[in-house]
């Protein structure tokens, strides 16, 4: 009778886990079709060309563009300048929790720099807006005061816990007996580090970057408080811009009628949004498949 219902609860469980898995397959597949659905009409009136190569995003203007071309060249600008922070801040603190704290202090910082991970992202963009951008007016007098380099900047605070806690997971990973065979041959802390250890976690490291990339590519409230909302194709850091996510929250206010080419405009752009992070998953599973090693 026991084993009769110890048979049940597996059962039991593996029906929940296969419900929770359909759950998450059935909704991909129905904001795919929402996607697609609505931004079907919006191309039926906006040919592919003119929303690809027209150098102007005006679509709630009297005189109308759909080049989404500006707010492509706004989401990647915030995004490089965000990653130019965390990549190198993020790798050395993994490396640091990884090869060189002590298994106490570890236990401290990691989840200390975790912590920034949960700060809600509207208090980051208030902190960018009030605090980062008038700093670095000192330094930069004229900085607008709506800009890309602010924002971008404040992003990459917010992604250094995701490539500091996945990449110290990669590095942490790594089995010992590879750096105690480096110290054998007389390698420092620093050569073991370097040379041995993030090689062989390299394929954990490369995945964190890019899922850092696809985090700060679909980041919204940082970019609508303290980029500013003006979709202008340039790579100066200095001036306001508009990205993808923004301008879904502009349109998604309420403002423009339901329905109209204008409403559908953040079907097309959520479209194209979701393109970019389905090609940058893509390519992290592939780097993952790549590079892994594999330790017996």
């Amino acid at each position: 009778m026991a084993a009769r219902w110890r048979e049940w609860g597996e059962l039991a469980v593996q029906a929940l886990l296969f419900f929770a898995a359909m759950v998450s397959v059935f909704t991909t597949i129905g904001i795919v079709a929402v996607l697609l659905v609505e931004a079907l009409p919006f191309f039926q009136q906006v040919s592919l060309k003119e929303f690809l190569l027209d150098p102007q995003w005006t679509p709630l203007f009297a005189q109308k563009h759909f080049g989404i071309m500006p707010l492509v060249a706004g989401t990647f600008l915030t995004s490089a300048v965000a990653l130019a922070l965390a990549m190198p801040v993020g790798m050395l603190s993994a490396v640091y929790l990884s090869e060189y704290a002590s298994p106490r202090v570890r236990a401290v910082l990691k989840p200390a720099l975790e912590l920034l991970a949960g700060v809600p992202t509207v208090v980051y963009g208030y902190f960018a807006l009030l605090t980062v951008t008038p700093l670095l007016k000192r330094i930069i007098p004229d900085l607008e005061t709506f800009n890309a380099l602010s924002a971008g900047l404040t992003m990459g605070v917010m992604i250094i816990p995701l490539i500091s806690s996945l990449s110290e997971d990669a590095l942490y990973a790594v089995p010992s007996s590879l750096r105690e065979a480096a110290y054998a041959l007389g390698a420092t802390r620093l050569e073991v580090a370097v040379r041995v250890v993030i090689p062989a976690a390299l394929s954990g490291i490369a995945a964190s970057f890019i899922l850092a990339a696809s985090r700060a590519v679909g980041e919204t409230m940082i970019v609508a408080i303290a980029a500013g909302q003006r979709p202008t194709l340039t790579l100066d850091p200095r001036r306001a811009i508009e990205t993808m996510t923004a301008y879904i929250v502009q349109v998604s206010l309420g403002d423009t009628p339901h329905g109209t080419l204008e409403f559908r405009t953040i079907f097309a752009v959520g479209l194209v949004l979701f393109l970019i992070t389905l090609v940058l998953n893509l390519i992290a599973m592939r780097i993952i498949e790549r590079y892994r090693e594999v330790y017996r």
